[in-house]
């Protein structure tokens, strides 16, 4: 059975930021705050029974407030990922957005969804948040109403559903920015390299020096991109340390439900993560952008310090600047449509030996 605890997580702007927890029976718990509806913990059983936390974040409200430049564990909109230019036309009319990242729009700009507090409600063992995101917020147009359902389940999983209707038509790409560590936020690079990952993709978007999409797409065949067979993340990064921050277009044979997305392992601890989504694409990211072994690392839980390539994230979404590429899946929303995304993580650990890894 599946419990949910809720509690005072602080207060931003005078309003009540509060967290809810679940737990399962089996030992895993996972955490989420309704300020940007981030994804706060979750605390994962080994095959042993060891229980650590799986994600890197902040311990109080501050730090999410002033030091989460990565958007660690936050739900990221109005779109996801860049647009080139920072700006978008809709029918003729010309909408300019934050440059935030070079001349380039990254993550919803300045004030994203995982800066807000987000209003919850809630259903049993659901948890939903919900924001009105006004006409003209960020550059982007249309009174846009989102809600994030959250639910965990019995198999330890954690079912999202995005859901958006706008006012006039407008640009719209959620996803969860969550960064995971198999073998516990704190463990850092040395075992985010013991990790095997796969990922059920053929092709990547093609991008520019700035990562914009260009449009064209990349066979993975051959490539360190080829994760459909299982394979360690040292294998290939240590060959090639810029890795990971691409869009892979998931496989979907066509079928518009939930698809296999992703699995990740930690054969040393069992624990494993499975990603399934209805969304086309995929991005893998290994952060990169985190503090250098040479920099000062970024503190977060329990005074652990965050550095490059400490952790990765799978953030499902419709491909970056699918705004300026009509052959991309759209991210445009009408008026009278409802934008859904659906994603479930579902975490465990392997009872028996490790499984055999393919070299690169």
């Amino acid at each position: 059975m599946v419990k949910l605890n809720e509690e005072v997580f602080g207060t931003f702007k005078k309003d009540t930021v509060k967290k809810f927890t679940w737990t399962t029976e089996s030992g895993f718990s996972l955490s989420a705050i309704s300020y940007g509806a981030i994804i706060q913990s979750v605390k994962v059983p080994d095959r042993n029974g060891t229980i650590s936390d799986v994600v890197l974040g902040f311990d109080d409200l501050e730090g999410y407030v002033k030091k989460n430049s990565p958007h660690f564990g936050g739900a990221i909109g109005r779109c996801a990922n860049r647009i080139g230019g920072a700006s978008f036309t809709i029918d003729g009319a010309e909408y300019q957005l934050a440059k935030n990242v070079g001349t380039n729009h990254l993550h919803g700009g300045i004030i994203g969804f995982d800066q807000v507090v987000l209003k919850t409600t809630v259903v049993g063992t659901k948890v939903i948040f919900s924001y009105l995101s006004k006409d003209g917020e960020e550059g982007y147009p249309g009174d846009l109403i989102t809600n994030l359902t959250y639910q965990v389940s019995d198999d330890d999983s954690l079912h999202v559903t995005f859901q958006s209707t706008t006012t006039r038509k407008t640009v719209v790409n959620l996803t969860n920015h969550s960064y995971f560590n198999l073998a516990g936020h704190e463990t850092g690079a040395q075992e985010l390299y013991e990790h095997v990952i796969s990922i059920n993709a053929d092709r990547i978007t093609e991008t520019d020096s700035d990562s914009i999409p260009t449009g064209k797409f990349i066979d993975v065949g051959g490539t360190p991109y080829d994760l459909r067979i299982p394979i360690s993340f040292s294998e290939v990064m240590t060959k090639q340390p810029d890795l990971y921050d691409d869009n892979f277009c998931v496989s979907t044979h066509g079928n518009k439900g939930l698809n296999f997305v992703s699995r990740v392992e930690h054969p040393p601890s069992g624990r494993y993560l499975e990603v399934y989504s209805n969304q086309p694409g995929v991005q893998l990211y290994t952060s990169n952008f985190l503090p250098a072994p040479s920099d000062p690392a970024l503190v977060g839980k329990h005074g652990v310090g965050y550095r490059r390539h400490g952790a990765f994230c799978l953030e499902t979404q419709v491909y970056p600047d699918a705004v300026h590429h009509p052959n991309f899946p759209t991210a445009f929303l009408f008026p009278g449509d409802v934008y859904t995304h659906t994603v479930k993580y579902r975490f465990g650990a392997v009872k028996n030996i490790q499984p055999a890894v393919v070299s690169a």
